[in-house]
């Protein structure tokens, strides 16, 4: 073969070889997110530890590798409490987008510097509380890591008393969510995919059949610039009542069964009565700034 001919059959490989990059990268790209974070593998409707097995809706078995920020234990990816430091600031409530016009009345509100759960209460947290017989026993799926759900008003603010807090009030849920800027959602304004949240898990778009919550911070890439994770999606989170007489109140965040992406932003708020148990329904709480500080964020229990 001469020098030409050699160069040309050397063009053609090359030529076919940067056509098969772009035909790889297009496949690439047009292929959906990924639904579970880096560390777990999706298993039905849920989001399992990397080498779990799904067993009646439950993850199970020692996992390989966990999403970035959870330990992996021998019962599976647990989160460590921690309370995260909220700025006090300006909350700013307003119709934001279209779907927010007729939901809610704009209003601004001050709050004060607080801390906050970093990730919401847990079956293991709530499981302790019940050992030291300050909580009521609930029915637990078997999976420390896995968020609390069912529990009552009353239960979930025996919980956070228990714990050296309180639960927040409507207005701390809604600025750990919004910021000072006034995030649409929790991570900021746009992109709510399956990735981001435990959402749409029981009829679609991110899953179905689920049967309740997910792992508390398996969602990373959802969490507040804050450092606070499952302000949206995994369960609602009860809010503390102004007025104790009152037989409803709020939860805020959206849950692992709504299958509307507005469900997940920070001005979402809903009213149900205080004895009411949901699989939908959890908490996390809120703890005063100076003493969440002089621990180093880290929570007695």
């Amino acid at each position: 073969m001469n020098r030409k001919a050699a160069l040309a059959l050397a063009g053609v490989g090359t030529a076919l070889g940067l056509t098969a990059a772009v035909v790889v990268l297009a496949l690439h790209r047009s292929a959906p997110p990924a639904r579970c974070a880096p560390g777990m593998e999706a298993l039905g409707p849920r989001c399992c530890g990397e080498g779990q097995r799904l067993e009646g809706g439950v993850c199970r078995g020692t996992a390989r590798r966990c999403a970035a920020g959870l330990a992996v234990t021998e019962s599976g990816c647990v989160a460590s409490p921690r309370a995260v430091a909220i700025a006090g600031g300006t909350l700013r409530i307003g119709p934001g987008d279209w779907e927010a016009q007729g939901q809610i009345t704009p209003r601004t509100a001050e709050v004060s510097a607080f801390a906050i759960d970093a990730y919401e209460v847990s079956e293991a947290r709530y499981a302790a509380c019940v050992a030291a017989s300050a909580c009521a026993p609930l029915p637990l799926r078997g999976e420390p890591g896995r968020a609390i759900s069912g529990v009552t008003l009353t239960e979930a603010s025996q919980f956070c008393a228990w714990a050296g807090g309180a639960l927040p009030t409507s207005d701390q849920l809604a600025f750990a969510a919004a910021g000072a800027k006034g995030r649409r959602y929790a991570w900021g304004d746009t992109g709510a995919v399956c990735r981001r949240a435990a959402w749409g898990l029981q009829g679609g778009p991110c899953g179905e059949g689920a049967l309740g919550p997910e792992i508390t911070g398996s969602h990373p890439d959802g969490a507040s610039p804050e450092g606070v994770h499952d302000l949206a999606g995994n369960v609602a989170e009860w809010a503390r009542p102004l007025d104790a007489a009152l037989s409803v109140a709020e939860v805020r965040g959206g849950s692992w069964a709504d299958g509307a992406a507005s469900a997940l932003r920070s001005w979402n708020r809903r009213e149900i009565p205080v004895g009411m148990r949901s699989a939908e329904v959890g908490l996390r709480c809120v703890y005063p700034l100076g003493e969440a500080e002089r621990a180093g964020g880290v929570l007695p229990r």
